[in-house]
């Protein structure tokens, strides 16, 4: 096995703001595992608040090169790197190059359907006025998530509703609320038929949700990385949102899925950003969610050269040109 890997960068089509950041491109690690003639290729941006950047996780790998090329395993794979970025890249790049070794697709593979999914569109932060005006603009897309920080929300949330009263509404807030503001709102938000509110408290602060009877569906993000946070995430959060970056793959995403469904834990499935190479992957997980959040490449400039098919919110299974 030979290990190849490399950095892209993204243009954003136009700034990405959330509660923490504004971004106006992305540089992505891109992981190829070649052996007896066939190659195989992941994705990752990593983990930004953790600290992951296309150069750290390339060195991370670099690290582990010679245990890579000796020969490599999911389980092997699993003792070798923590979940983040690069474990994700290697696992996807791995399941890509058994696919084609195999002849077969990764969901045959797998025993799994390929039903074109939905995705949902992201509103980055902004004015109540230029969030609505957005909002009104992406009508081919029922659901919309609006990142929110703690300015302004029940004004944002009203006006979006008023101009798109047919939509399914998220808001991520990134950690950015209090949960006096969270309590706060609670009766705007049940009025404008919010269907979830992703991350609202600072990971630090998820023990004030246990005893919170909340009348929106509450989702945890920044306060799950992986399986062994489940357990700990239930009974606070009604839903988890698994990302491939995050959890270290498509190996530990569909152990996070098997538990979700065995404990009433709703999964859906979300990005850190990225090409139609790291959603590939995650159209896989979105199998079983019922929201999807893998609109990575609608807000790039530019996508892979054989990128996935939108057609308007609709996502379709990847080629074999591109991933697994």
């Amino acid at each position: 096995m030979k290990l190849f890997h490399n950095i892209d960068r993204w243009e954003m089509v136009t700034p990405f703001v959330t509660s923490k950041e504004s971004t106006s491109h992305i540089d992505t690690l891109t992981v190829t595992l070649s052996e007896n003639g066939h190659a195989g290729r992941g994705e990752a941006l990593g983990v930004d608040y953790l600290g992951e950047t296309a150069l750290t996780m390339a060195a991370q790998l670099e690290k582990v090169r010679t245990d890579i090329e000796a020969g490599i395993d999911f389980d092997e794979l699993g003792q070798l790197l923590p979940l983040g970025g690069t474990r994700n890249a290697v696992d996807c790049a791995l399941w890509d190059l058994r696919a084609k070794q195999g002849g077969q697709r990764v969901w045959e593979m797998l025993g799994l359907r390929t039903d074109p999914v939905r995705t949902v569109y992201t509103l980055s932060l902004d004015s109540v006025e230029k969030m609505a005006t957005e909002a009104a603009r992406h009508r081919d897309f029922p659901v919309l998530k609006l990142k929110l920080d703690q300015e302004q929300v029940a004004e944002k949330v009203r006006a979006i509703r008023s101009v798109r009263p047919d939509a399914t509404l998220l808001i991520d807030a990134n950690c950015a609320w209090s949960v006096a503001l969270l309590e706060s709102v609670a009766n705007v938000l049940q009025s404008c038929r919010i269907a979830m509110v992703e991350q609202p408290l600072a990971t630090s602060a998820d023990d004030e949700l246990q005893a919170l009877d909340y009348p929106v569906t509450l989702c945890a993000d920044e306060s799950c990385q992986g399986l062994s946070d489940l357990e700990s995430v239930d009974g606070r959060y009604q839903m988890v949102n698994i990302k491939l970056d995050k959890c270290g793959g498509l190996s530990e995403a569909l152990r996070m899925v098997k538990w979700c469904r065995r404990h009433d834990l709703e999964p859906m499935v979300g990005n850190m950003l990225g090409s139609s190479l790291a959603m590939a992957p995650a159209f896989l997980i979105a199998q079983f969610c019922c929201f999807v959040d893998l609109d990575g490449p609608l807000l790039q400039s530019e996508d892979r050269s054989t990128p996935i098919r939108y057609e308007g919110a609709r996502m379709f299974a990847p080629e074999a040109a591109l991933w697994g």
